[in-house]
C-alpha cells in the first residue's frame, strides 16, 4: 500500500503493517494455521489501521470490551455478521464459524488483551478451529508474551506484525490532514516525534493544536525558531500535570 493521503485517510506505515499481515494469512497454504497477531503500544494507531483494513478487505471487525464474556463476545461477532442470535452458546459458535468458513472473510478481533486477561482466549481458538478461517487478534505490546501461556493458541499464530512508531514520512502525511493550513519544518516534526515517543495519536493531536495556534498568531510556516512563540506551553506529551503549590 502506497503512503498517500486519500479521502481523509493517511496511509501511514501501520496501515500497511496491518494490511500485510491480514493478506499474508488470508493467502496462506491451506495446510498452515490461520491466526495472526498485530501488537504494539497504545496510541500507535492499531485500531485505526484495523478499521481501515476491515473496510478494504471486507473483514468482520469486533472490538472487545472489558466486560465481555464468551457469550457477549460471540454475540458481538454475530451482530457484525448480521446473523440473528440463536438460543445457545454452542449454536452461536456454530453460526459464527459457518459464516467465517462460507464467506472466506477475515475476522479482526481488536483489544484482544481483555480476552487474554480474563482467560477467555479459547473462545477465539474454538472459532478458528471450527471455521479454519483467518483471524487477526490485536493487542498491546506484551500480547505475544501473554499468549505463551496458551500454547494451543500461540502455536497456531502464523504471522506476527509489530505496530511501528511514527516516522518523519508518516508525520508529513498526518500534517496534511491535521495542519493543512500551514507548513511545518521537518526538524519541528522530528522534535514532536521524539517528544511523544512515536505515538501516532499524540502526533495527530499536537499537529491539530499547532495548526490552530499558528493561525491565531498569523504564522504560515512553523520553524524551530518560532515554535516556542506558536506553542509557548510546548507539546502535549501525555505526562500528568505537575502538582501545584499555593
Amino acid at each position: 500500500m502506497s503512503n498517500t493521503v486519500n479521502n481523509g485517510i493517511a496511509n501511514i506505515r501501520n496501515i500497511s503493517q496491518c494490511y500485510d499481515v491480514v493478506m499474508r494469512t488470508l493467502q496462506r497454504n491451506t495446510n498452515l494455521p490461520g491466526l495472526a497477531g498485530f501488537y504494539g503500544p497504545s496510541g500507535f494507531g492499531k485500531s485505526f489501521a484495523a478499521n481501515y483494513v476491515a473496510n478494504k478487505t471486507g473483514a468482520y471487525y469486533v472490538q472487545v470490551k472489558s466486560t465481555y464474556t464468551k457469550k457477549s463476545f460471540l454475540q458481538a461477532v454475530l451482530r457484525e455478521m448480521s446473523i440473528p442470535e440463536p438460543k445457545t452458546l454452542n449454536e452461536m459458535m456454530e453460526y459464527a464459524a459457518c459464516e467465517l468458513a462460507k464467506s472466506g472473510k477475515p475476522l479482526i478481533v481488536d483489544e484482544f488483551d481483555y480476552l487474554v486477561d480474563s482467560r477467555r482466549v479459547e473462545v477465539v481458538r474454538d472459532l478458528y478451529e471450527a471455521s479454519q478461517g483467518t483471524i487477526l487478534v490485536i493487542g498491546e505490546e506484551l500480547l505475544p508474551r501473554k499468549l505463551e501461556r496458551w500454547e494451543r493458541f500461540h502455536g497456531r499464530i502464523l504471522n506476527w506484525a509489530a505496530a511501528l512508531p511514527i516516522d518523519l514520512e508518516d508525520s508529513r502525511l498526518l500534517q496534511h490532514l491535521y495542519a493543512p493550513s500551514i507548513s511545518v519544518e521537518d526538524v519541528v516534526l522530528e522534535r514532536l516525534i521524539v517528544a511523544v515517543k512515536g505515538s501516532t495519536r499524540r502526533v495527530s493531536t499536537n499537529l491539530e493544536m499547532l495548526n490552530e495556534q499558528a493561525l491565531e498568531n498569523g504564522v504560515q510556516e512553523v520553524t524551530l525558531k518560532n515554535l516556542s512563540t506558536v506553542l509557548p506551553h510546548g507539546w502535549i506529551t501525555g505526562e500528568s500535570p505537575k502538582p501545584r503549590t499555593f
